[in-house]
């Protein structure tokens, strides 16, 4: 989806192949593909009477869902760089210093951390929650820490960070062998109350988010309008913070 929004953003608006009603001008043409065939599905009452239910249900979770975006163009990821620090990093320190003073407590963070290393490789789970972390968080809430006791505490964290992120890239986390633990016990029949207090545990923070530019084609800048807010994951418990 977010390579599809940067094509339509930085290409397909500008070829002048709509008019202002957003109709495609011109005739309607195949060129070497067939026009698709329409599919017309045969379904009986009580299929219908699911779809029908199910469609309502994700119209009320729809309704349910506040979205907010905040633009932040103070500074960006070659100022955080500049005072060496990790963006992904810094981000994540803010995320959780801003969750801790709304919340008063700390939560399971989720963040995905890529596996392109591997054949077939997928995601990893990125803990940001650490004593590092923690650490700085409660730092910055206490009036009596110093500013360069708090910048000390930031870089540690961040760098315990980089360190983590790096560590599930090569197969070093701990999330998915606990899923594929869990699957072998469900396989053999075994039950194991550690997998099911581990996995069975909720995500209130959710971070991820798909970079910009996959396509090459944004040029953010000569073209900063062209800027997307690419994408990333909705929630899946009630009351969640999705970032």
């Amino acid at each position: 989806m977010a390579r599809l929004l940067e094509y339509i953003i930085s290409v397909d608006h500008r070829s002048e192949r709509y008019d202002a009603n957003g109709h495609c001008v011109g005739p309607a043409t195949s060129g070497p593909l067939k026009f698709p065939d329409r599919l017309d599905w045969d379904l009986n009452e009580e299929l219908v009477d699911i779809i029908e239910r199910a469609a309502e249900d994700a119209e009320k979770r729809t309704k349910d869902l506040q979205l907010r975006i905040m633009v932040h163009d103070a500074f960006g990821k070659g100022a955080i760089k500049k005072c060496k620090l990790g963006p992904d990093g810094f981000i994540q320190m803010a995320i959780q210093l801003a969750f801790y003073k709304e919340h008063q407590q700390f939560c399971l963070t989720y963040e995905a951390g890529m596996m392109r290393l591997f054949r077939d490789g997928r995601t990893e789970t990125v803990r940001p929650v650490t004593q590092q972390s923690c650490a700085f968080v409660k730092a910055m809430c206490n009036p009596k820490t110093s500013k360069e006791e708090c910048r000390k505490l930031l870089y540690f964290a961040c760098e315990n960070h980089q360190e983590t992120a790096r560590r599930a890239m090569i197969g070093e986390g701990v999330d998915r062998h606990l899923f594929c633990l869990y699957i072998v016990s469900k396989a053999l029949k075994i039950d194991s109350p550690f997998l099911q207090q581990v996995l069975g545990e909720p995500w209130r923070l959710s971070t991820s988010q798909t970079p910009h530019d996959q396509t090459g084609v944004l040029r953010t800048n000569e073209f900063p309008e062209r800027l997307s807010f690419g994408g990333g994951f909705g929630p899946v418990r009630q009351c969640l913070d999705q970032l």
